[in-house]
């Protein structure tokens, strides 16, 4: 795949949180890793976890989740070697400390010493020799509230995720959080935006619901994709298929938006092993069915391929991302954004 000149880098602004952002960040770091200036990457990352290590930390110190922010780091880092690991590792023992991340400690603590998140994470982005920025979506102390299909009121990230009732609209409390300056920055001169893989509710909309946000991703130039989940989330997008997936990030950006937010839906074309396929609907998860027509008529643009990459032991095995695959397909959306973007230049 032919790279831009070192005159001219390809800018990729890529929004969610959780394993999937972290999983495309690998796949576009193998490319930042081929020359210099080559591939400049951003990630806007959602701040509203509430639970595990990160809620904790945010109960007692008042912080902002690093969890989400943590993994990017690592995924993005020049040499996800020792430093790395041990960003990663997690204390099994320790009265206050079970269960907590090394690397978000680091995180609350920096943000301590600096007294603000975002410094926090810029130089501790520097310890781990990121190549990338990352910001948090919003700098303010955020969290989820559903309302559910039945008209209950579901408040935080972890409860929502268990709710057995249909997600009809999420929003963050307070509302309409301002977004940091530089991530308005960043998605203004994209070639690319992507937005996903990842929990359609919890990782992936709260990002739009920040102020400003779903408005400066509509006004860029850039080529925006949402890469479609692979399998569906129990409590979150039972039974959703691809074009229900689109609708709702559209709902929730806001309708003067909707001509605006996406061009492309990346979708997997790969089945799903019998086995693996059992064991996940015994959860109530199924694949996310590609409703290609459906997505035309939305006036999107789709690219189907194989993306899926089987993780964990034969009997444990993992639907997952191959982070190589969308890692490839987000290059050549930036490259298709790059020259679209050149030409309205010239």
């Amino acid at each position: 795949m032919r790279l831009p000149s070192s005159q001219s880098p390809l800018r990729i602004v890529s929004i969610g949180g959780g394993n999937g952002l972290s999983t495309l960040l690998r796949g576009l770091k193998r490319y930042a890793k081929a020359g210099e200036n080559v591939l400049d990457i951003t990630a806007i990352v959602t701040v509203t976890d509430d639970g595990g290590s990160s809620g904790r930390l945010r109960r007692d110190f008042d912080v902002l989740p690093p969890g989400d922010i943590r993994s990017c780091m690592v995924a993005l880092s020049a040499d996800e070697s020792l430093l790395s690991r041990l960003f990663q590792y997690r204390f099994s023992s320790g009265r206050g400390l079970k269960g907590h991340s090394f690397g978000n400690l680091f995180l609350t603590a920096m943000t301590h010493v600096t007294g603000d998140f975002s410094q926090a994470v810029k130089f501790s982005a520097e310890v781990l020799a990121v190549m990338g920025r990352i910001y948090p979506s919003t700098a303010s102390n955020v969290y989820l509230e559903a309302t559910l299909a039945d008209g209950r009121k579901v408040q935080g990230e972890t409860r929502i995720s268990q709710s057995k009732s249909r997600i009809q609209r999420i929003d963050l409390r307070p509302r309409k959080p301002k977004p940091l300056t530089e991530a308005l920055q960043a998605i203004a001169k994209a070639d690319l935006i992507t937005l996903g893989p990842g929990s359609l509710y919890t990782s992936v909309i709260p990002n739009l619901l920040v102020d400003g946000i779903p408005r400066a991703i509509a006004s860029s130039p850039a080529l925006k994709a949402y890469f479609v989940n692979l399998m569906s989330q129990p409590g979150e997008t039972n039974d959703f298929r691809a074009s229900d997936h689109v609708a709702a990030l559209l709902r929730h950006a806001g309708r003067a938006y909707n001509r605006s937010l996406i061009d492309v839906c990346v979708v997997n074309t790969r089945p799903i092993a019998d086995t693996v396929l059992r064991r996940y609907q015994a959860a109530a998860a199924t694949p996310v069915e590609n409703d290609i027509a459906t997505l035309e008529r939305m006036g999107l643009r789709v690219v189907a391929t194989d993306l899926v990459r089987m993780g964990g032991t034969k009997f444990q095995a993992k639907v997952r991302h191959d982070q190589g695959a969308i890692g490839a397909v987000a290059l050549e959306l930036a490259q298709q954004g790059h020259r679209a973007r050149l030409k309205l230049i010239s």
